[in-house]
């Protein structure tokens, strides 16, 4: 295979994976194993390409918030918004230093591909008890901060999937309500994220010979592909519950377990 095409792949993988709740980092992760490892610096631009996309198909919603600051209840939003990002910051920077964090290898992302979705399908039921609310409480707001950083300390773990049942579980129990306050928490988050880690390439000497080809490609395909999964799952869960996104992690969870010995 022609590293064009692994590029172009890879960035379709990343643009599918960002935001459902099924964990990027394990597919990028397992795809790798076949289309060959890529330098952080690909990895990072790819997953920009994602936040754009998100960024993109939010763009009236975060205009709004930007242009009605005056407006109580959306001020308030934005603060808790502000609040969620903030504890991910202060939280999670620490733990990265200190390098608090599983390793990027199959079997630790296997195993958390099955208990994530094991637990996926019982916080849903428990959250479908609760009245349907849409109100972000501040403790939703921290308890969406802390999750994401949860989700950075175990890979395979899925930012979106932990941030999105915690608020169901405390409250935020209507799922477009809860997806949608995860989804432009992530935007400043992965922004954050992605800018931290390009510091440090750069800082260490990690940006080297680059297929600038290969980046754009893989980039643009980032960005396409997670526009129209946004885009798709901001309507599906309107109606639908995350079981079938459950059912798939486990499944390919206990596939890579049993792949593993064979490997």
């Amino acid at each position: 295979m022609s590293d064009l095409l692994s590029a172009l792949l890879l960035g379709i993988l990343e643009g599918l994976t960002e935001f459902l709740p099924v964990s990027s980092t394990g597919h990028l992760l397992i795809a790798e194993h076949w289309l060959g490892r890529r330098s952080d610096f690909f990895n990072i631009v790819i997953q920009a390409g994602a936040i754009l996309a998100t960024t993109l198909v939010l763009r009236k919603r975060l205009w709004f918030m930007a242009t009605h600051l005056h407006e109580r209840d959306n001020r308030d939003y934005v603060a808790k918004l502000a609040v969620a990002f903030l504890v991910t910051a202060l939280v999670g920077l620490p733990v990265r230093l200190a390098g608090w964090e599983l390793p990027e290898t199959i079997v630790p992302v296997a195993w958390a591909l099955v208990i994530g979705g094991v637990w996926m399908i019982v916080a849903e039921s428990w959250a479908s008890r609760l009245p349907p609310r849409d109100e972000v409480t501040w403790k939703v707001a921290i308890a969406v901060g802390l999750a994401q950083v949860v989700a950075g300390v175990f890979p395979g773990t899925s930012r979106s999937a932990s941030a999105i049942f915690i608020a169901m579980l405390l409250g935020l129990s209507r799922r477009s309500a809860a997806a949608e306050f995860v989804f432009l928490v992530g935007i400043p988050t992965m922004f954050a994220a992605s800018a931290y880690a390009f510091l440090e390439l750069v800082r260490h000497g990690g940006i080297g010979n680059e297929n600038w080809l290969d980046v754009g490609v893989a980039f643009a395909a980032a960005v396409v592909t997670g526009f129209a999964v946004v885009k798709w799952l901001l309507g599906y869960i309107k109606t639908h519950r995350f079981t079938a996104f459950a059912v798939y992690r486990i499944v390919l969870g206990v596939a890579l377990l049993l792949w593993l010995p064979a490997a």
